[in-house]
């Protein structure tokens, strides 16, 4: 029965008719606006009836064909959830209820498990990929990396054993060989124990005694013979090294006077080949990791910590991406994160590819490789902001680069994560290129980025691009940024591994109460101690099992986390104010012709120094703009230009006075690893860099003092 309302002058009634009246009276109805309508359309030419149709193609395949938003995991206002009883801990919003995940394959649960289950779901597909200068990516399938098990069996031949001595030193640069030999210990649960040359001779040697390692995995002959060099004339657990590559009988001949064999990691293949061994039985409580960190202190990993933070990530970020995915692996391997994302990718049987080892050569290896997943770290994205930015150097150039990253920005906001408009044709194109073209998602962590260089880099690649936050002692991460939540200046919710509450520092006036305080984390990610050290155990373990952090978090409405401030590096001035100098440093690293910067104070002084290394790229556009000429080195008012820049943005930010640096030093070699500044993972050695910087600093406060 079709019922409606029929008007009859100014009296509305309502008539009821069953189908076939209905019909009749649809047929009979003719209204005059439409009779009108399709005799001025057939009175049209037929070229604008032509146009009016493509108009009409048009617009269907817009609405066919349009960005879809990508659909967010959860309410995007409310990140995370208060546990019940509990006013300062918060859970992911993604957990059903208040578990911690554990894992996410009931057939992945170790490290081994992972490999094995890649290797099935692959189809023994291409696993590890390397390349030699100027010439295509070469792979090792998933069968062929089982050779690991050869290796494995030959540290067992050796006396190895996973009950007695256990932990393999592996000394390497990134390449397939050190994924290899760190699945021949996940195998046979043994323990692997990463050494870099960064550490120094000194901490080489310590980690060698502390761990009583016998066996060391090297790459070449000259990091043999730096080991070689640490324990001779001491006393040492070291027996043997295995090389990668080729060696000479000189390095033979002087390991042997230590006590030590030579031999290649081909003859350890071939004798554990003839001697295979079944793979031992070992669970996720099984240590899977020493990672020493500095002063050194060996964090203590297990297969359960790991896969609890491998796939914290699977049921929302990386899942719909594991299908004939590529990674680069350009984070250094010893770090914990690497072997996070190594362990989320093999489970899903993709594919990793290595740089060559050279940063030099890193663009080259992303345009062969063309990754759609890439690890970055916070200084390779400031280089690309400054470079982009750079290269903009007319106003027109800086009005369509701004225009065309609001528009993609304002996409962003709405969901929409795309590389195909028409601004990435016109305008970005070219940076998308430079990382291969295909990059669907990127990752960074380990240090602070900067709001500013985060949303720009994410218009302006395309791609999906995750802020995480942890440290090596809940195997790397503890929160990260939200699927569809593209705001900056936080580091996003809580996994669903673990629990974050934050706890009361006085001394700071950050109080709990008001949502800000230390940030705590406990779950099956949080590691099990430090190496024969109860002491600096405690420090970081409570009772309850919380790990504290060191580092000073705020609450946002949201549910994410924000990191504002650093507990574990503050110090008081000769007045007894506090200092958190990594928050000025941060600050201050906005600065455009600013590339790193060291602030400094003790309690015997009454106000803050700086060492600044300007960016040599970015900086003589600059000083142009400020009127300074001249080279370099000889810009005698350059100092007072960039202290100028950096109180101005200091102030800004909120800065109280004693927070300001009172005077800086120019210093023109940048802080890295190689010198000994920056830790593995690009962290500020303080302690170092006080220490390279004594007399600048006291020549400093000398001059304020007069």
């Amino acid at each position: 029965v079709l019922g409606f309302k029929m008007w009859e002058g100014s009296v509305c009634r309502v008539v009821e008719w069953d189908g076939m009246q209905t019909q009749e009276f649809l047929r009979q109805l003719r209204i005059p606006e439409l009779e009108d309508l399709r005799q001025y359309i057939r009175s049209l030419p037929a070229n604008a009836l032509m146009g009016m149709g493509a108009i009409a193609a048009l617009t269907t395949y817009w609405y066919a064909t349009r960005p879809k938003a990508l659909k967010p995991p959860c309410d995007l206002n409310m990140q995370s959830v208060v546990m019940p009883g509990e006013d300062y801990i918060r859970r992911s919003i993604l957990n059903s209820n208040d578990d911690h995940m554990t894992h996410y394959y009931s057939d992945a649960r170790t490290m081994y498990e992972v490999f094995h289950r890649g290797l099935r779901v692959s189809n023994d597909g291409p696993c590890l990929g390397s390349r030699k200068p100027n010439q295509p990516y070469e792979w090792l399938s998933y069968q062929e990396v089982r050779f690991a098990e050869c290796i494995g069996s030959a540290l067992l031949h050796r006396g190895h054993s996973q009950t007695g001595d256990k932990h393999i030193g592996i000394f390497a640069q990134n390449r397939p060989e050190w994924t290899i030999s760190e699945l021949a210990c996940y195998t046979y649960s043994l323990v692997c124990v990463p050494l870099y040359d960064t550490l120094g001779l000194e901490a080489i040697e310590y980690i060698i005694n502390q761990a009583a390692i016998s066996t060391v995995i090297c790459d070449m002959g000259d990091k043999a013979r730096l080991i070689v060099d640490c324990v001779s004339g001491k006393e040492h657990t070291l027996k043997t090294i295995m090389l990668i590559e080729p060696f000479d009988e000189d390095l033979v001949a002087c390991a042997k006077q230590c006590g030590i064999e030579i031999l290649s990691l081909k003859e350890a293949e071939a004798v554990g080949k003839e001697l295979m061994n079944i793979p031992a039985r070992f669970d996720k409580s099984s240590l899977v990791f020493f990672h020493f960190l500095g002063n050194p202190k060996g964090a203590m990993l297990t297969h359960g910590n790991v896969i609890a933070n491998c796939f914290r990530t699977s049921t929302v970020r990386f899942r719909f991406l594991m299908q004939l995915i590529q990674i680069l692996a350009f984070i250094v391997l010893f770090t914990v994160t690497s072997t996070i994302l190594k362990g989320v990718i093999l489970v899903h049987g993709a594919r990793i590819g290595y740089f060559q080892g050279d940063i030099r050569l890193l663009m080259d290896d992303l345009k062969t490789l063309q990754p759609t997943v890439f690890p970055v770290v916070p200084r390779l994205l400031n280089r690309m902001f400054d470079k982009i930015f750079g290269q903009a150097n007319t106003p027109l150039k800086r009005w369509m680069l701004d225009f065309a990253t609001r528009r993609k920005q304002a996409e962003m906001m709405s969901g929409v994560v795309r590389k195909d408009s028409l601004w990435d044709k016109l305008i970005f194109q070219k940076v998308q290129n430079s990382l291969g073209g295909r990059v669907r998602l990127m990752i960074t962590g380990a240090a602070p980025v900067s709001p500013t260089v985060l949303t720009f880099l994410r218009a302006a690649l395309g791609c999906q691009f995750y802020e995480g936050y942890g440290q090596t002692e809940c195997t790397a991460g503890c929160t990260m940024s939200m699927p569809g939540d593209w705001t900056a200046g936080h580091v996003g919710a809580p996994l669903p591994c673990n629990y974050v509450k934050l706890v009361d520092v006085t001394e700071m006036n950050y109080f709990a109460t008001n949502g800000e305080g230390e940030v705590c984390v406990k779950g099956p990610n949080v590691f099990k101690g430090y190496l024969k050290d109860l002491e600096k155990t405690k420090e970081a373990l409570d009772e309850d099992g919380w790990l504290h952090t060191g580092d000073i978090g705020k609450w946002l409405p949201n549910g994410v986390l924000k990191i504002v401030d650093r507990k574990k590096h503050i110090f008081k001035l000769a007045q007894g104010e506090y200092i958190a100098p990594e928050k000025i440093e941060n600050i201050y690293s906005r600065s455009d012709p600013v590339a790193q910067i060291f602030v400094h104070g003790d309690s015997l002084q009454a106000c803050l120094v700086g060492i600044v290394v300007p960016d040599p790229d970015f900086l003589p556009g600059w000083a142009k703009k400020k009127g300074i000429e001249g080279s370099y080195l000889e810009m005698c008012e350059l100092k007072n230009a960039i202290l100028e820049d950096i109180l101005r943005l200091g102030k800004e930010g909120g800065l109280k006075s004693f927070e300001q640096v009172r005077d800086i030093v120019l210093h023109t070699e940048m802080f890295s690893v190689q010198n000994g500044l920056l830790t593995p993972t690009l962290k500020a050695k303080r302690t170092d860099l006080r220490k390279h910087f004594q007399e600048q600093i006291d020549l400093l406060y000398t001059k304020i003092k007069m």
